[in-house]
């Protein structure tokens, strides 16, 4: 079976976890260490319990060597992250610390603060102070606070706590997971639609992306030349012949193709899907088959096929190849999605990235064609809406991004 392991050969971003500390010897941090490291490794391993990654493996997390009492420790912290390849960070203490010099100023890095409620200790204080601090040095920082005091020492996480973690760390996740990585337009406008007119503004400025392009005619190279691994093709077409249901040809009878047209239809949209998929993520078996260029593929996490109209005028359009790779499976079996917007949308691609990466669930994108009122329905069909469809109902229906794992009973 192919596996597709060079997908993610790069790895994942990491979390770091900050314990800061009261610096203050004589008996004042000293007082403190086990609290705060504690308070740390309790963090890690709830977010390490609770998140994954894309391929499914759990989140990992990086402690600081030591608790940051300060500037020197937390320098050494950032440095320490930065060979770990940390992509987000979470400061937490008990007690009161120096702002400034134990905050986290790597301003790639998405932050956290956890100041920790305790009867004992003004956790909360350190808080307020730091969260200022980041203010001022325009380095924004997200504060978690629990709405219950808790005794001094107590290591458990409250749950609105944790639920502010967890949603700290997907967020930090999805932002770290996108940076330096590319969004692939394979063609440009379609139809006019101002979605596909890819902004590289907002990609490099607010998402920290890349922007690739290639020109729809890389398809027709690729296909006529033979340009893809023959043996997953021969596999897939098996796969989709005995899976994929054909429907019915509603055209008039006299601009029908015929069944030999619609066979050579299955095997191109077929070898689409396999290319358009190379073209994001590359293929180490092109290397072997004397195509070192493209088997490195485009470095994308996520990507736009325009087809409409100039592909579509003339070969089958773009729908199966992107059903097929935004859904969680394939003629390879259970794999990570891809994100691969219809009509090159790359505004619609960027919200189905960001859906994915917050859930780890294929995502369907669908239009809102239409709105269905109460009285319209009766009227067409005799039957009164009631129960959740009491006000009525939208009409969701779209061309290839929606996914398959949403279309089960």
């Amino acid at each position: 079976m192919m596996t597709l392991d060079h997908r993610w050969k790069d790895g994942f971003p990491k979390i770091g976890i900050r314990p800061t500390i009261d610096g203050r010897r004589r008996g004042v941090r000293e007082s403190l260490e086990d609290q705060t490291m504690n308070l740390a490794k309790t963090v890690a391993e709830l977010l390490s319990s609770e998140l994954r990654y894309p391929n499914g493996e759990p989140v990992e997390c990086v402690i600081a060597d030591t608790c940051i009492g300060g500037v020197a420790e937390a320098a050494a912290a950032a440095d320490n992250f930065k060979k770990a390849g940390v992509g987000l960070s979470i400061t937490v203490t008990p007690c009161w610390c120096y702002g400034t010099e134990t905050m986290d100023t790597d301003p790639s890095l998405p932050k956290a603060v956890w100041g920790f409620n305790g009867t004992g200790r003004p956790g909360a204080v350190y808080l307020a102070a730091v969260l200022s601090a980041h203010a001022q040095k325009g380095l924004p920082a997200f504060g978690i606070y629990g709405k219950d005091v808790q005794d001094e020492g107590d290591s458990v996480i409250p749950e609105d706590v944790k639920e502010k973690l967890i949603r700290f760390a997907k967020a930090g996740l999805t932002v770290a997971n996108i940076r330096g990585k590319s969004y692939l337009s394979m063609g440009s406008v379609s139809m006019g639609i101002a979605g596909s007119i890819v902004d590289d503004r907002f990609f490099q400025e607010y998402l920290g992306m890349r922007n690739e392009y290639i020109d729809m005619t890389e398809f027709v190279r690729r296909i006529n030349e033979e340009i893809y691994d023959k043996e997953e093709f021969a596999k897939a077409l098996a796969w989709t012949k005995e899976n994929c249901i054909e429907g019915p040809d509603n055209n008039p009878e006299a601009i029908r193709t015929s069944r030999e047209q619609k066979d050579q239809d299955w095997e191109t949209v077929v070898k689409m899907t396999i290319i358009a998929r190379d073209l994001m993520i590359g293929n180490p078996k092109l290397a072997e088959l004397g195509f070192g260029e493209e088997a490195n593929g485009h470095n994308a996490l996520v990507s736009g096929f325009q087809g409409q109209r100039q592909w579509t005028d003339h070969f089958p359009n773009g729908d199966f190849l992107e059903a097929i790779l935004n859904s969680s499976f394939d003629w390879n079996g259970i794999r990570s999605p891809f994100m691969v917007a219809t009509e090159n949308d790359s505004l619609n691609g960027v919200n189905m990235l960001f859906g994915y990466l917050l859930t780890n669930t294929a995502q369907i994108f669908a239009d809102v064609r239409t709105y269905w009122s109460p009285d319209a329905v009766k009227r067409v069909t005799g039957h009164a809406l009631d129960g959740k469809a009491a006000g009525g109902l939208l009409h969701l229906i779209n061309s290839g991004s929606a996914t398959l794992d949403g279309t089960g009973e």
